[in-house]
């Protein structure tokens, strides 16, 4: 039941509900919290990086539906929590459409469940491995006009494809339909410039890789700036969490200290 936290002893733990955990929210499983809390235990600021994340993508949608966009695909979109896309940009944009992509099976459940109603918004389950079954889903076709721009969001996704052609081969062929004026959004893992003790970072890729379907890697700030080549970057370009137009609103974990967010983001427009 949504909104209700699962038993669920016989589901393996997946990237999303451990993100869900992290996050607060209910929409996890046995599994899930014992990778989260096995994490947590080896680096306890992991749940303060998960809620700045989510603080960029607010802030990143938020501008989007500033400049006009009125469509999103946001793909790795993981379980529903408060702030949800469709939520920020209906705000700004009433008749904001948005498409959640995840792997996740019970990710797309609770969000079709959350969308009851919404016309504007569905979710599908895809793999951003495989970028052509999202965009050739009848869901997608039927909400995203690929004529007109588009808000591709890829939030805290690509660190979870190992390889690296692979995550950057998915970012090229997701933007090849994408028209003129259209962004790319994207926040990533990377522990660049840390100043604490990663010793234990082993360890914590070991819980995704024996736990989940989805091991992690994290990537330098010029990795991640490569999938932007060709975009035109929003100021301040690629830089961590906390720095990417804060808000009054927003986390202050790390303002004196963002490389001690654990990830970068950047914003870029397609010219």
């Amino acid at each position: 039941m949504a909104g209700v936290a699962n038993d669920g002893n016989s589901k393996p733990a997946t990237a999303a509900r451990i993100y869900d955990f992290h996050l607060g929210g209910t929409h996890n499983f046995t599994a899930d919290r014992e990778a989260a809390m096995a994490i947590t235990k080896m680096f306890p600021f992991v749940p303060l990086l998960a809620r700045n994340n989510r603080a960029f993508l607010r802030r990143a949608v938020r501008h989007l539906a500033s400049q006009g966009i009125t469509q999103f695909l946001d793909v790795g979109s993981g379980i529903p929590t408060e702030g949800n896309v469709h939520e920020i940009a209906q705000e700004i944009v009433p008749e904001a459409r948005v498409v959640y992509v995840d792997i996740d099976p019970v990710a797309v459940s609770e969000s079709l469940d959350l969308l009851a109603g919404n016309h504007n918004a569905t979710a599908i389950r895809a793999d951003l491995r495989d970028p052509q079954s999202i965009l050739d889903n009848p869901q997608v076709r039927k909400i995203i006009d690929f004529d007109q721009p588009v808000g591709l969001l890829m939030v805290a996704v690509l660190h979870f494809v190992a390889d690296d052609e692979v995550a950057s081969q998915s970012v090229r062929e997701l933007l090849a339909p994408l028209s003129e004026g259209s962004y790319l959004v994207i926040s990533h893992g990377s522990a660049e410039g840390m100043q604490r003790d990663l010793t234990n970072l082993d360890d914590a890729q070991a819980v995704y890789k024996r736990d989940t379907a989805t091991p992690f890697v994290l990537r330098s700030k010029a990795q991640v700036a490569t999938y932007f080549e060709g975009l035109e970057l929003v100021e301040p370009g690629v830089v961590w969490l906390p720095e990417w137009r804060p808000g009054a609103d927003d986390p202050q974990d790390f303002t004196d200290r963002p490389t001690e967010s654990g990830g970068v983001c950047a914003v870029g427009i397609l010219r």
